[in-house]
């Protein structure tokens, strides 16, 4: 009986399930780090919720028009609208406590832009594209939300300046797509991928690893 119970909870809660979840949470995290540096910036709620908007579903949906992928995904499931909302009021009511965790934030931010990666890069191959396509694809999907964000609040975005930021996406597609190919089971891939862009992305922070800068 406990294994046939067992057996029953992993066919519950599958990687599809495990992935759609750490979507949407990935997208309330985005919306609150939108949410905090548009507060920071002094913007309005509604400028503020703008930003956090753009910031959560931005890449995503930039990555589904350039693929032809319509309606664009966050428009067929009212979750993550209803994600987004949630950091807003979480952003607005709790803003000190975000402020605090700003490091929790950072490994979120990290594990988000991994997932979004790989989702990017599933989605774009789906449609027949290319690898090549899906590596970008991927990394448009997890970075590009973060520049629509800094362009609309006036910062320079973080991927044109030194810090190491998309170039782990890019690395980490690749690295996705190599262990496809060696592991069958796409779980262990997901999760080898993620905690590469993750290990990655905190030691270039923690080592100020950077490319130089021109002039």
């Amino acid at each position: 009986m406990l294994k046939m119970y067992l057996r029953g909870q992993m066919e519950f809660v599958n990687s599809t399930d495990l992935i759609y979840g750490v979507d949407l949470a990935g997208t309330f995290v985005f919306a609150v780090s939108g949410w905090l540096l548009a507060s920071n910036k002094k913007l309005d709620i509604f400028g503020a919720s703008v930003i956090a908007f753009v910031t959560a579903v931005g890449g995503g949906t930039l990555r589904d028009l350039l693929i032809g992928s319509q309606p664009v995904g966050w428009t067929q499931d009212l979750n993550y609208l209803l994600m987004i909302g949630l950091g807003v009021l979480c952003g607005l009511f709790f803003k000190k406590v975000f402020e605090k965790l700003r490091k929790t934030m950072f490994l979120f931010d990290s594990v988000g832009i991994g997932l979004f990666t790989i989702l990017g890069i599933q989605k774009t191959l789906e449609f027949g594209l290319s690898p090549v396509i899906a590596v970008m694809m991927g990394t448009i999907s997890a970075v590009f939300g973060g520049v629509l964000r800094d362009t609309l609040v006036n910062e320079i975005p973080l991927i044109f300046r030194k810090e190491i930021y998309a170039t782990v996406c890019l690395t980490g597609g690749v690295f996705y797509l190599l262990l496809q190919r060696f592991i069958p089971n796409d779980d262990w891939a997901v999760i080898l991928t993620i905690i590469y862009i993750i290990s990655v992305r905190i030691l270039a922070v923690k080592r100020k690893w950077s490319f130089p800068t021109l002039g």
